[in-house]
């Protein structure tokens, strides 16, 4: 969880505290599902450990009282340069051994990390924005086959050799494994409702930028 707040609030009296945005995992809130479609008001959060611990993070993250303006961004998979979930891919992605994991038929919530330090500046400096924004790409609709496709594309490579789901339950555990080899479909209504511009809204372009 990360949060971006000028000041102390500690330090403050409750009428001088700052607005506050805080960060947590979307993919880890939102039950794992092939068909529902989840959006800010979705219920979530209390059915494993990720998700209880994505709960306990929001909670701790919330300031007492109704006088301070509250955002939570729930954040998909972070694409960005040098770090990250795109940096344990590329190398078997270079060598043309890349592929979807599991199925691939699960949905891949992902954000280019420009547009997640977007929604958290303009959490920030837009008064009228408050409670939860999807921090997600709209191209909601990825799943992890197709993103395994784009990023190969991105490459120049194939990607068509899928990583066997007992292998990653072996090698993440069980319960980190559940994150990679199930999805959810989430929609950044709220987000979308709230004024933000995307700069990377489509998968290939974000790619493009990242693997460049």
């Amino acid at each position: 969880m990360s949060s971006l707040r000028p000041g102390c609030p500690a330090a403050m009296p409750p009428s001088t505290w700052p607005e506050r945005t805080s960060s947590t995992l979307s993919e880890a809130y939102y039950q794992p599902s092939l068909t529902a479609e989840y959006d800010e008001d979705s219920p979530g959060g209390d059915f494993d450990f990720f998700s209880n611990l994505v709960t306990k993070w929001e909670a701790a993250a919330k300031l007492p009282g109704d006088s301070t303006r509250q955002v939570v961004v729930r954040s998909g998979v972070v694409l960005g340069r040098g770090g990250g979930a795109i940096s344990a891919m590329l190398l078997p992605f270079r060598l043309g051994l890349g592929g979807p994991i599991g199925s691939g038929h699960q949905f891949f919530p992902w954000i280019h990390i420009r547009d997640l330090v977007g929604i958290l500046t303009h959490a920030l400096e837009a008064n009228h924005v408050q409670g939860v924004l999807n921090g997600v790409a709209p191209a909601s609709t990825t799943t992890n086959a197709a993103f395994a496709q784009a990023l190969g594309a991105a490459l120049g490579r194939p990607a068509f050799l899928p990583v066997p789901s007992i292998a990653v339950q072996a090698i993440y555990g069980r319960e980190r494994a559940i994150m990679l080899l199930e999805g959810q479909k989430v929609i950044p209504r709220r987000t979308l409702a709230a004024g933000y511009q995307y700069s990377f809204p489509e998968l290939g372009a974000a790619l493009k930028e990242v693997v460049a």
